[in-house]
């Protein structure tokens, strides 16, 4: 999926994320059991906004999930490290009965929908199974940075979950902190230098400042 060309997320030189495209903005909880396993995404408060509007990327701002300027006092270093290759050539197979799991581990941002019910990285080995095939499917398909792809092996389709173009605030309950920006539905992003990343249906955006991985988000927010 792509949004409309309007729909855009620029990275600022060491400034923050420039949305433009009236993008609708909320916050998104990861929701858990009572062990802590996160299972399902629950939506918060719908932030109201202009068009166009900027979004907080060194975690300074007093304004969040706005920028208000903070970056400058601060000194913010936002220099982008993130890989410029596609997600294929990024990612690693794991070959099961009915389905392939194709996982980009630098692009993981730590939400951990992943690791319930044994994990995914097994569970791929139970998909001639329909419990199996369910659990690796949705799985694979609340992992918000997208590094996690499930795959048909019949068809070939990539089993995306249908996402409006939108960004979500997330806020991981269990570790209680801030995660990252949650893009959805095939927003571009541009870096600083005009590069146009990949396009994808799910990615996350840095939002602390600390990710080693700008202008994507690597965890670093629950450290």
């Amino acid at each position: 999926m792509r949004a409309a060309p309007e729909i855009q997320v620029s990275v600022s030189n060491n400034g923050p994320y420039l949305v433009s495209g009236d993008v609708p903005l909320a916050e998104q909880h990861i929701v858990t059991n009572q062990e802590g396993d996160s299972l399902d995404w629950r939506e918060g408060k719908k932030f109201a906004h202009d068009t166009q509007y900027a979004l907080c990327r060194c975690g300074q701002s007093k304004n969040k999930p706005f920028c208000d300027g903070s970056h400058k006092p601060a000194q913010f270093d936002g220099t982008e490290t993130a890989s410029r290759a596609p997600f294929q050539s990024q990612a690693r197979e794991f070959v099961g009965p009915t389905m392939v799991l194709k996982d980009a581990q630098a692009l993981c941002a730590f939400a951990r929908f992943c690791d319930v019910h044994g994990r995914i990285w097994n569970l791929i080995n139970q998909t001639d199974t329909e419990r199996g095939r369910q659990l690796v499917e949705q799985e694979a398909a609340y992992c918000p940075s997208g590094r996690l792809v499930a795959i048909d092996k019949k068809t070939g389709q990539e089993l995306e979950p249908k996402l409006p173009p939108s960004i979500g605030v997330v806020y991981d309950t269990e570790k209680k902190v801030n995660g990252p920006l949650w893009l959805r539905g095939g927003i571009q992003v541009i870096s600083a230098d005009g590069h146009k990343y990949e396009v994808r249906n799910r990615a996350t955006l840095c939002c602390c400042g600390k990710s080693a991985n700008k202008p994507f988000c690597d965890g670093s927010h629950a450290d």
